[in-house]
C-alpha cells in the first residue's frame, strides 16, 4: 500500500472562480424537485406473496431443522452483523456466558453475508472499517477489500469468541414484549421459540431487509428476477472469487438502481451480458478508485495503536476537519473536501478560521469537488447525451460517495444502454416480456433490483418486527413516532433492559464499526452494573431522557436545510419530512440526531457517565419490583 498524497490539491480540481455556484445551486434545486415523490418511502415495497418466500429464503446456507427453544437467558442479541458480533465480543470480555444471537441469515456477517454480487468490495478504507485488526493480527489484502474477505473475517471473529455456541440462525423475530411479571423480554419467533431474556441488544442494523421498487405489473413479468442482496450465481454463472458471468452471454439484462451496489456491479453486467440496460433515477458521484494491495513493508512500519490513530484521522477527514499539519492517511473521495481545504490552508500559512469561515470554505470546496466529478464523466464517457445524464447534481454526501475505475467506461460499450427514468420518477410498469420506461417497452430476460434496503425512519419497516412493546403495552413504533426519545441514543423510557445500536441520538464516527464497538462497550458496562447491584431491571427515567433530549437540542447542528435540499434518497427519507408531536415537519436524517459537539465529545460524555459510578438517570429494580438505591 502506498501512502496517499498529502497537502496537495486534488488533480483537475476547478479553481473557486471557475464555477458559478449560484447557478449550480439553482440546478441542484431543480434536479431535486423533479425527483420528489409524495409517497416517500412508500414508493418501495416489502417483498410479499411469492416474493416474500424468495427474499426470506437463504440461497447460501441450507436450513437445518431444529426444535423450538424455550428458555430463560441473560442476553439476546438481535443480529449477527458487525454490531451483533461486537456485542458478542464485549459480552465475552465482560464475563457473560448466558447469551445468544438471533439472525435471519444462515451465519454471521450481516450485510456481508447476504451480499455476494460480482464486484462487491468495502467502499471505505478497510484498515479503518474492519474492527479488531491489532487484536487479531489480521490485515486486509486491499485498501478496499473484497466482500467475501470481510465475511470470512467476521466469521473468524465469531469463532474466536465462541459466538456460534448459542446462535440461532435462520430465525425471524415476530414479537418482542416486556413481561413485567418476570421482568424479562419475551421473544417469539416464527420458528416457535419462546425466549425470555433479561436484556436485549437491538443489533439488527440498517441494511438487513431488501426493498423492491413498487413497479406496477411486477408480477406480470415472465422472465427471471432477483434482488442483488440475493445474488443468483446459478443464473448468472461464475462466483464470488471468479466473477465470470458466462451464463449471461445470451441474456438481455436490466438493473434497477444506481447506488453503491450498482456502481460495483455494472461493469460486470456490461462486460458479460448480451444486452445490458441500467435504469437510473438519480446518478451517483463516482470517483476513481485506485485500489491498492496491502504492502507488507508498510505493515511492518505500523506501531501499536495504529488503527485507532488511522480511524481518528479518517473521521476528521470525512466528517470534521484535519488539524494543522495533519497528514491525510486515507486520500480518497471520503476525505477529499477536507484534504483540499487543508492544502489551501497550508499554502496560506494556516490562518485561524472561525466556525463560520470554515463552513463557508467547506461549502465552496464541496461545489468544486462535485464539479470535478462531473467533469470526470465528460473525460470518460464518449456519448455526450449519456455523459450528461450520468452527472450528479447535488451536494457532496447527499448520496453515498462511490469510487470505481470501470463504471463510466462501461457506457462506452455497444451493448450497454443507460435509461434515465427521472422524468417519470421510475420505471412506468413491467410487462410479460420486460418493462416500459419513457413510453418504450424493452424486452429483457432478467430484471435485477439494486434498490437497497429498508433504511428508513419508519422503524417497523426497518426492523421487521410485527409487535414491539415495552411497559404497559407501549409500542416502540408509537413511542418514537415523530422523534427519537433516548438517553445517549441507546436506552429509552418505558423499555427496561433494552439497548439500541445504531444512530438515534448520539455521536457519529465515520467508521461505522467503531460506533458499534463503543456503543456495546457502554451497554455491557450497564448490564454488569445492574446485575452486580442485585437488580434485574434498569429503565431510563423520564427526567433523564428529557434532559438528554434537551442537551441534544442545545448542542444540535441544524442540518434541516441541507437535508431538505438533498436529492431524495434513503439519506433524507426520500425527501419526505416527519411530523413531530407538535405537528411540525422535520426532515429526519437516516443517521438520526447527531451530537453536535462531535464524536470525541460524545465519548467523553459516556466515559464521564461511567466514571461517576452511580448509573445516573437509570432506575433499578429488584425481582419483586423494589427500587435499588444508587451507589
Amino acid at each position: 500500500m502506498t501512502q496517499a498524497p498529502t497537502n496537495s490539491l486534488t488533480p483537475n480540481l476547478p479553481a473557486a472562480g471557475e464555477i458559478d455556484i449560484p447557478a449550480i445551486k439553482k440546478k441542484y434545486q431543480q434536479e431535486r424537485d423533479r425527483r420528489i415523490r409524495k409517497e416517500g418511502q412508500e414508493q418501495y415495497v416489502r417483498p410479499v406473496d411469492d416474493f416474500a418466500d424468495t427474499y426470506e429464503a437463504d440461497p447460501y446456507t441450507p436450513v437445518t431443522p431444529r426444535d423450538p427453544v424455550s428458555e430463560d437467558i441473560d442476553v439476546v442479541v438481535l443480529g449477527g452483523g458487525w454490531s451483533g458480533i461486537s456485542a458478542g465480543v464485549h459480552l465475552r470480555r465482560g464475563g457473560f456466558s448466558s447469551f445468544r444471537h438471533i439472525d435471519h441469515a444462515g451465519d454471521f456477517g450481516g450485510v456481508w453475508y447476504w451480499n455476494r454480487y460480482p464486484g462487491l468490495q468495502c467502499d471505505n478504507d478497510a484498515y479503518c472499517y474492519l474492527p479488531l485488526l491489532e487484536e487479531t493480527g489480521f490485515m486486509p489484502s486491499k485498501k478496499f477489500t473484497d466482500g467475501y474477505e470481510i465475511r470470512e473475517y467476521a466469521q473468524s471473529i465469531a469463532k474466536r469468541y465462541e459466538l456460534y455456541e448459542n446462535a440461532l440462525f435462520h430465525t425471524m423475530v415476530d414479537s418482542l414484549r416486556w413481561d413485567e411479571s418476570i421482568k424479562r423480554w419475551r421473544i417469539a419467533t416464527r420458528q416457535g421459540d419462546d425466549i425470555r431474556a433479561r436484556f436485549v441488544i437491538m443489533a439488527n442494523g440498517l441494511l438487513n431487509i431488501p426493498k423492491l421498487p413498487g413497479i406496477p405489473g411486477i408480477h406480470d413479468f415472465k422472465g427471471h428476477m432477483f434482488h442483488t442482496a440475493r445474488w443468483d450465481n446459478d443464473y448468472a454463472g461464475g462466483g464470488e472469487k471468479n466473477p465470470v458471468l458466462d451464463k449471461l452471454a445470451d441474456k438481455r439484462v436490466a438493473l434497477v438502481g444506481t447506488g453503491a451496489t450498482a456502481i460495483q456491479l455494472t461493469p460486470y453486467l456490461g462486460k458479460y451480458a448480451k444486452q445490458f440496460y441500467l435504469l437510473q433515477r438519480t446518478p451517483s458521484c463516482v470517483d476513481s478508485r485506485k485500489n491498492s494491495k496491502t504492502d507488507p513493508e508498510w505493515v511492518k512500519t505500523l506501531e501499536p495503536g495504529w488503527q485507532a490513530r488511522r480511524r481518528a484521522n479518517f473521521h476528521r477527514g470525512a466528517n470534521e476537519r484535519f488539524q494543522k499539519d495533519e497528514k491525510d492517511l486515507i486520500g480518497d473521495i471520503w476525505t477529499e473536501v477536507n484534504h483540499n481545504i487543508s492544502a489551501e490552508l497550508e499554502a496560506q500559512g494556516w490562518p485561524e478560521l472561525t466556525l463560520e469561515e470554515f463552513a463557508a470554505r467547506y461549502e465552496e470546496m464541496d461545489f468544486r469537488v462535485m464539479e470535478r466529478l462531473r467533469n470526470r464523466v465528460d473525460e470518460i464517457v464518449k456519448d455526450k447525451e449519456t455523459a450528461e445524464l450520468l452527472k450528479p447534481y447535488y451536494r457532496y454526501q447527499c448520496k453515498r460517495p462511490t469510487s470505481n475505475d470501470e463504471y463510466y467506461q462501461t457506457f462506452n460499450r455497444p451493448n450497454v444502454t443507460l435509461i434515465d427514468v427521472s422524468e417519470t420518477q421510475g420505471v412506468e410498469r413491467m410487462t410479460e416480456n420486460g418493462f416500459i420506461a419513457n413510453g418504450v417497452e424493452y424486452e429483457v430476460d432478467c430484471m435485477m433490483f439494486a434498490s437497497g434496503y429498508e433504511v428508513t425512519s419508519d422503524l417497523d419497516r426497518r426492523w421487521g418486527i410485527s409487535v414491539f412493546e415495552g411497559r404497559n403495552g407501549l409500542s416502540m413504533y408509537d413511542n418514537w413516532n415523530g422523534g427519537y426519545k433516548t438517553l445517549h441514543g441507546m436506552m429509552t423510557h418505558g423499555f427496561p433492559n433494552l439497548f439500541t445500536t445504531g444512530y438515534y441520538q448520539g455521536g457519529l464516527n465515520s467508521t461505522l464499526t467503531y460506533n458499534f464497538e463503543e456503543q456495546v462497550k457502554h451497554m455491557v458496562y450497564i448490564m454488569k452494573e445492574v446485575l452486580d447491584r442485585g437488580a434485574v431491571a434498569a429503565e431510563v427515567s423520564l427526567e433523564a431522557q428529557d434532559g438528554w433530549i434537551r442537551h441534544m437540542r442545545e448542542n444540535e447542528v441544524d442540518r434541516t436545510q441541507w437535508i431538505h435540499d438533498c436529492t431524495p434518497s434513503y439519506f433524507n427519507n426520500e425527501g419526505k419530512p416527519d411530523v413531530d408531536e407538535n405537528g411540525n415537519e422535520k426532515y429526519r436524517f437516516y443517521l438520526g440526531e447527531l451530537y453536535g459537539r462531535g464524536w470525541d465529545a460524545f465519548l467523553d460524555v459516556l466515559e464521564n457517565w461511567r466514571g461517576k459510578g452511580d448509573l445516573e438517570g437509570l432506575v433499578l429494580e429488584t425481582a419483586d419490583g423494589k427500587p435499588v438505591q444508587p451507589v
